[in-house]
């Protein structure tokens, strides 16, 4: 439910003749250097950036753009369709991997010296613990890539494709994540400079100083540049459904109190005039509601509406005529009252999840509707085993499991029907949890060990080693929330989790996190047993020993195809398509199970113009999944009334499985 009202002035009126004939304002916007598109997943960001960077070349050639893609699961490439591309518009998919690997052999000497100069540790445990805090940078690097980019002015404007909302708030976050990370290694040399200023008389900048200072010079210039409403703006991208409605409220709520700008608004995919087909026409009344419903939630911001386009918008002649189909969002005329909600309608329906299984992964690009059928599938469970208590369960930090059952999802726990328990857990709360705990057994143990004569090398070893965590590998605190999931399979048969993940990206990323994190897990542990006589730290000990065993839990499930699968959901789409072939990819890899594939939100045949087209165009993607994924079972789950709450959910989860 949406509780809030933005109340930003815009410069042209909503809905006046003069907004008519206007195109968005930052498709001429000069003084723009940074321009964002977020949302949900699968809303169409990556076309409006990319169309938007085309317009942008073409109304000003004597300039230089850039558009540039941070989702792990990249699509942007694909959107422009290897067409060939005006001489002052260039692209970048970030390669994290790639730019992690240049960053450590660019700068871990100085990583290294940073750490021997400040700590009491030694050569070996400087190299494993920096070692194991630079993989699973990916958002970081994006970050710093992003950064150097604007901070060097070659282009006018960059333009970014953000990952889907949870991951891009993240993004958004990052000049006070990596400064904190960059505050540890500083601290790391109070220690030397107040010696070498003690015993020499002064201290003079090194090039281990300096090489701080780069560090922390783009994050300065990007962090007020985001807060520049003159030269930074951010454009939300929705499509008028309840879950992208509700999580855009979100965003845009969180972006205000960042002191990002947002004026503009653009909602996608807007249907036409119903006539006579009854898909178009029950899509239609839903799309009204929520533009209604839209309009009244930020009537201080400029609304655009998009037309629903006929076919997959690629390549350099679909993205220039993207924009043709914009004009101001106008409020709807009342139409009559609903028909009744249509019966789900599935075609060559799944089989039932094996009876022993435990953890049940929905995976899939962001938009393909990995909620609802991960809510759909845990009802249907919960009927077909009734000895099972089934955990509904959140690991996306862009939550849709409330907007999705209609009930407010607590992290605790809150049930949604008999033997379902919904949880939305999030994974900087668990983090923090640890944090504190960490701090406060570091601060106990130097307050009785400071309680005499003041040390000053243990107060410089003190703020060291309350910084440490600092250190960790980014990602860590998404895979404690996995962890604590995990810690709910307790007592071992009885429980059944059913979990609604992060966008494909995100996913591989954090299923490749465990070994990563058991080895930072040794080195921590190696640490508190090599300076047990230094300093000791037993809840926090207990803690990570408790972290390990749920890890090597999970890494147990995921490679039993009986006790633990992935459920890849995905849409009838090229780049849907691209993005479930990298998740396959990943799953054979890795050994992860996967029993079924769902295609999602598919368009009947009809005689309808519109639906015809979408048909046309979906069939031939479909064709494709039959021929790549013939080994695995597809399930065809057409387009309908979106199924919001228990009792639809569950007519829902009868249709997907076979009795």
């Amino acid at each position: 439910m949406l509780t809030t009202t933005h109340n930003q002035t815009p410069s042209v009126a909503v809905g006046t003749a003069e907004g008519a004939a206007a195109l968005p304002p930052f498709l001429g916007a000069a003084a723009t250097e940074l321009l964002l598109f977020g949302g949900k997943g699968g809303v169409g960001k990556t076309t409006c950036a990319a169309a938007t960077a085309l317009h942008l070349a073409a109304q000003q050639p004597d300039k230089l753009f850039l558009v540039v893609s941070i989702d792990p699961a990249h699509s942007l490439l694909d959107s422009f369709a290897a067409c060939p591309l005006p001489s002052n518009l260039k692209v970048l998919e970030v390669d994290a991997r790639q730019r992690l690997e240049e960053f450590k052999a660019a700068h871990s000497r100085y990583l290294r010296e940073i750490a021997l100069r400040g700590t009491f540790l030694d050569d070996d445990d400087v190299a494993r613990l920096l070692d194991l805090s630079m993989p699973g940078l990916d958002e970081v690097i994006a970050f710093e890539e992003v950064a150097a980019l604007v901070d060097r002015r070659e282009f006018s404007c960059v333009i970014v494709d953000t990952a889907p909302t949870g991951h891009t708030l993240r993004f958004l976050e990052l000049p006070q994540i990596l400064g904190k990370w960059i505050e540890a290694l500083d601290a790391m040399l109070a220690k030397h400079r107040y010696m070498a200023k003690l015993y020499r008389g002064m201290y003079r900048k090194d090039e281990i100083d300096i090489f701080l200072e780069r560090l922390q010079a783009p994050l300065s210039h990007l962090a007020a540049l985001l807060a520049d409403p003159e030269r930074c703006l951010f454009v939300p991208v929705v499509i008028a459904e309840p879950l992208s409605v509700s999580e855009t409220d979100r965003l845009v709520d969180r972006l205000e109190a960042m002191h990002v700008r947002v004026s503009d608004i653009l909602v996608n995919r807007l249907r036409p005039a119903a006539g006579d087909c009854p898909v178009c026409r029950g899509a239609r009344r839903e799309e009204q509601t929520q533009v209604r419903l839209l309009r009244k939630q930020f009537p201080g911001h400029r609304l655009w509406a998009i037309s629903l386009q006929g076919a997959e918008v690629q390549g350099q002649e679909g993205l220039r005529r993207f924009w043709r189909n914009v004009c101001p969002l106008e409020t709807p005329v009342e139409e009559p009252l609903a028909a009744a909600p249509s019966p789900p309608r599935v075609e060559h329906v799944a089989a039932l999840p094996h009876p022993n299984v435990s953890l049940l992964l929905f995976a899939g690009k962001g938009g393909v509707g990995k909620t609802t059928l991960a809510s759909a599938t845990a009802l249907r469970l919960a009927q077909e085993y009734p000895d099972r208590e089934v955990f509904l369960i959140s690991t996306d930090p862009a939550h849709s499991l409330s907007d999705c059952l209609g009930v407010s999802v607590s992290s605790r726990g809150t049930a949604v029907a008999p033997r379902v328990t919904a949880m939305e857990i999030d994974a900087q709360v668990e983090f923090d949890v640890l944090r504190r705990q960490y701090i406060d057994e570091v601060t106990g143990f130097f307050d009785r060990l400071l309680a005499g004569p003041r040390m000053v090398d243990l107060e410089f070893e003190r703020d060291v080693l309350e910084r440490i965590l600092d250190l960790s590998p980014p990602g860590l605190d998404e895979l404690m929330a996995v962890a604590r999931v995990v810690a709910l399979l307790e007592p071992p048969g009885r429980r059944l989790l059913v979990v609604d993940t992060a966008p494909t990206g995100h996913l591989v990323r954090l299923l490749e996190m465990p070994a990563l994190v058991q080895d930072w897990l040794q080195v921590m542990f190696g640490l508190f047993l090599k300076y047990k006589d230094l300093f000791r730290l037993p809840k926090v000990t207990e803690f990570l020993v408790g972290l390990s065993k749920k890890i090597h839990l999970l890494r147990a499930l995921l490679a039993n195809p009986e006790k633990g699968q992935l459920v890849a959901v995905s849409i009838l789409t090229e780049m849907a398509f691209e993005e479930t072939r990298d998740l396959f990819e990943f799953c054979r890899r890795e050994a992860v199970h996967v029993p079924a594939l769902f295609l999602n939100q598919a368009t009947p045949d009809s005689a309808c113009g519109v639906c015809r087209g979408l048909f046309q165009a979906e069939s031939a993607v479909r064709a494709r999944f039959k021929t790549v994924f013939k080994e695995v079972h597809q399930c065809l789950v057409y387009r309908c009334d979106e199924p919001r709450g228990a009792d639809r959910l569950t007519q829902l989860g009868r249709a997907l499985y076979q009795a």
